[in-house]
């Protein structure tokens, strides 16, 4: 299998991607066959798998074993592969990276384990529970902050602290603060090669244009031409382009995710979309069910009104 090189650092959109489900704990083959190409051919830079948009926690590690093997073997070197190791058990993430490098992954993805608290004011736990596992695993590693999942969250104080390892080689920031945002820009200059990426789309143009390296955005499974070309109008520093497409954006925000009536209905509503457009099947990791014939419906329409079901999206070069 070719291995695609890992940039240092690494730059782009890298959409988290869906787990496609077809059953309780069996994948939809055929639909994340067709949504992996579906995300390679709008131009993405990387796949990250069993991500939250992923549902990774939620998977049984038998599944998620599959998935990485499948992915790997389909993208067969044409972008990085980033695979989520987060556990609440060390000896799990572990188990998770080694198999993501013998799959052929470039990189795994940290989270902090979200069960136990973890002390909020000095993280000396956290530091060297980071500093144990980049000494053990064999890929490179992106820390992952999402405090809204994870419960304990990387501090800045933290981030810095193992900033000089070199198997830590960046971080997705989902936190949605962007003054903490602009304190991890300053850190990163202290490390050219270190990758610096936001979690949410709503801020992926304001971020890059602030210095960021790219996102990871959930919208990139079913537009990802859209957040390239954010990405790269950001990159040219075209601040009218980025207000334009960004409100492209806001729109799937507003009407697909905002599809349901409670907390994680954007995910119910992604996976929804994608169904309508024929790409996976939109069965959840339970506990959480699919969308209701009445919210599928609105989610058909707003993918209608969106141009998505014939190919009539908003225009991607300058």
């Amino acid at each position: 299998m070719k291995e695609a090189a890992l940039p240092a650092p690494l730059t782009g959109v890298i959409p988290p991607l869906v787990t496609p489900l077809a059953d309780r704990d069996e994948l939809d083959i055929a639909g994340l066959e067709r949504l992996v190409e579906h995300t390679l051919a709008g131009g993405v830079h990387g796949l990250f798998v069993l991500g939250t948009t992923g549902e990774g926690p939620a998977l049984s590690y038998l599944l998620r074993y599959e998935l990485i093997e499948r992915v790997c073997k389909q993208v067969a070197g044409r972008v990085p592969v980033l695979v989520g190791i987060t556990d609440t058990a060390w000896m799990e993430t572990v188990r998770l990276a080694d198999h993501a490098g013998e799959s052929g992954a470039q990189a795994v993805v940290l989270s902090t384990p979200y069960y136990f608290p973890i002390d909020a004011a000095g993280q000396a736990d956290l530091r060297e529970y980071v500093r144990g596992l980049a000494a053990e695993l064999p890929l490179p590693i992106f820390l992952y902050s999402i405090p809204s999942h994870a419960k304990n969250s990387f501090t800045l104080e933290t981030v810095r602290a193992v900033l000089d390892l070199p198997q830590v080689i960046g971080m997705k920031d989902s936190g949605g603060d962007l003054n903490f945002f602009r304190e991890l820009l300053q850190l990163r200059s202290q490390r050219p090669d270190w990758s610096l990426l936001i979690g949410p789309e709503e801020q992926l143009g304001e971020a890059v244009l602030l210095g960021a390296d790219g996102g990871v955005c959930g919208g990139g499974n079913l537009d990802p031409r859209l957040y390239v070309a954010i990405y790269e109008a950001a990159r040219r520093q075209d601040q009218a382009r980025v207000r334009e497409l960004q409100q492209r954006v806001e729109t799937i925000v507003r009407t697909i995710y905002a599809v349901g009536r409670e907390r994680g209905s954007w995910l119910k509503g992604l996976k929804c979309a994608l169904a309508c457009l024929g790409i996976c099947d939109d069965f959840m990791a339970e506990p959480v069910r699919r969308l209701p014939a009445v919210d599928r419906a609105r989610i058909a329409a707003a993918v209608a009104d969106l141009g998505l079901l014939t190919g009539e999206r908003v225009a991607t070069t300058v």
